[in-house]
């Protein structure tokens, strides 16, 4: 029982393996060290974080070596998952938390993080932001070896990894180096927390200070509502280790050419986090500016379609000088529309989401600025909306490139038959969604937008090329076994006009 004890674990005697696996998940991770209301603090980051995925949520917590684990978690949001009574059981001055949003794998309590385990090497916790490409190879491997699994989730692979005896799989280092993919995570042993981000740093994860302890999350936006003092970012294949000693980083991974996830700061992020330097805010309006460059458009309003079309569209109004109206009201005790597991759902949530105020757009020509259009169900929704409002031009602006490929890396971009870029040209878009026009930002100015390198960014959703390798064949399977749940894109040759002549 006890450290994780990294010390005696060289890491240059292994041979990851090379098939993948399909993604399963894309969520948010927080954890604390060394402060006495862990728990408390770490509820308030997921808060902060909720955004990230709002199937499930839970919370572990530590008081010290040989104590069992608290665990508390659920189904839902976070304020609907702990009450003061669940979180006073949360005692200790460690805690890792996670809320969750799956792809393929199931949304159940079972599959809900952190996952906690108590084995031979000690109690060991996880939460896991990000998708391994080659996880059913790793989960054969396991299983060969004895392994049962309780979950259909991919981050349960990395417990049985760290749970391996020593000389099995190379120990805490070893087994972060078998992984594939994208994975931002935090472990909690029974000394330590471990903050580990993979060797392309697809996807975020950032190091803070609070009171003498040590805060680990997703966005920066966490540190500011509970008043911790950002100190850096995680690199890419760094593993933090944070115990009474302090912190001590180990650079396990091959190194590899970085590849943040560029979509972080189009939707996904909040924004008022800060990303690799920059704020995501910031950069969201430089893409509407980049946006009203390339697609400039006469016309009498710009609206966005919020929440994270609002800083595009200030940016395309201010540079082409043309009024800016919230005209959309959005129920805010909906979620997010591109995060919700089912087509069902999201149907539903197209309806309800947002409001029209109908008296901004009447016998106006309207710009409508959003961040990304996947499938078209939203945006075909707002354009029936906007001309049943009497609006007399309806011009879409795209403050991303159309997207084209699915992702392997976390963001629930279905297969490419389901990507309404991938199938029809733009003007079939247009004359689908309804539209007077439309218009995408493009690769060069999305990064410009930024202010980053072109060259460190994962792009694959629009470019189709992929940081890291993944099993395509495999990736089919799956996609066949989903199509039962799946709703595939209209066929537009046999759609009715939206309006009469």
């Amino acid at each position: 029982m006890g450290s994780l004890n990294f010390e005696r674990h060289p890491f240059n005697t292994l041979h990851p393996l090379s098939e993948s696996h399909r993604p399963k998940h894309e969520c948010g991770v927080f954890a604390v060290y060394g402060h006495k209301d862990a728990a408390l603090l770490t509820y308030y980051g997921l808060f902060a974080l909720q955004h990230r995925g709002q199937e499930s949520a839970g919370i572990a917590s530590s008081s010290g070596e040989g104590a069992y684990f608290n665990l508390h978690k659920g189904m839902g949001l976070v304020s609907q998952i702990f009450a003061p009574e669940n979180l006073d059981s949360l005692i200790g001055s460690r805690a890792i938390g996670h809320v969750r949003y799956s792809t393929t794998g199931s949304s159940t309590l079972l599959n809900s993080q952190p996952l906690v385990v108590d084995t031979a090497r000690g109690q060991i916790a996880v939460a896991h932001n990000g998708n391994l490409v080659n996880a059913a190879a790793l989960r054969a491997e396991l299983e060969m070896r004895g392994s049962i699994f309780q979950t259909t989730v991919d981050s349960e692979i990395i417990l049985h990894l760290l749970a391996q005896p020593d000389g099995t799989m190379g120990g805490p280092l070893g087994s972060f180096r078998k992984l594939e993919g994208a994975f931002s995570l935090v472990v909690m042993g029974e000394k330590e927390i471990i903050g580990v981000r993979d060797p392309c740093g697809l996807r975020p994860l950032s190091l803070g200070k609070l009171d003498g302890g040590w805060v680990l999350s997703s966005e920066t936006c966490a540190f500011d509502l509970i008043g911790a003092t950002f100190v850096r970012d995680i690199e890419p294949g760094e593993v933090l280790v944070i115990n009474d000693q302090g912190l001590r980083s180990e650079f396990p991974f091959t190194q590899s050419k970085e590849a943040f996830c560029i979509f972080e700061y189009v939707y996904f992020a909040r924004p008022d986090s800060r990303l690799r330097g920059v704020t995501v805010s910031k950069a969201r309006v430089n893409m509407g500016r980049e946006l009203a460059r390339l697609h400039p458009v006469e016309a009498d309003v710009v609206i966005p379609v919020p929440d994270s079309g609002i800083y595009a569209a200030l940016g395309f109004s201010e540079e082409l000088g043309i009024p800016y109206d919230p005209a959309f009201v959005r129920n805010h005790y909906i979620g997010r529309t591109f995060i919700q597991p089912t087509q069902l759902i999201r149907d539903f949530n197209v309806r309800v989401k947002l409001n029209l105020i109908g008296e901004a757009v009447k016998g106006k020509r309207v710009v409508v600025v959003d961040d990304s259009v996947v499938r078209g169900t939203t945006a075909k929704a707002r354009v029936i909306n906007l001309r049943e409002a009497g609006a007399k031009e309806v011009h879409l602006r795209i403050s991303c490139p159309p997207h084209r490929n699915a992702c392997y890396y976390g963001i629930d971009f279905p297969d490419p038959e389901k990507l309404i870029a991938n199938q029809y040209s733009h003007q079939e878009i247009c004359d689908y969604l309804g539209a007077d026009s439309i218009g995408y930002l493009d690769v060069d100015g999305m990064v410009r937008a930024t202010g980053l390198d072109k060259d460190s960014f994962c792009m694959a959703c629009f470019t189709g090329e992929y940081p890291v390798p993944f099993d395509t064949a495999f990736d089919k399977l799956i996609m066949e076994r989903r199509k039962g749940s799946a709703q595939l894109l209209p066929d537009l040759s046999t759609q009715p006009p939206l309006f009469s002549p």
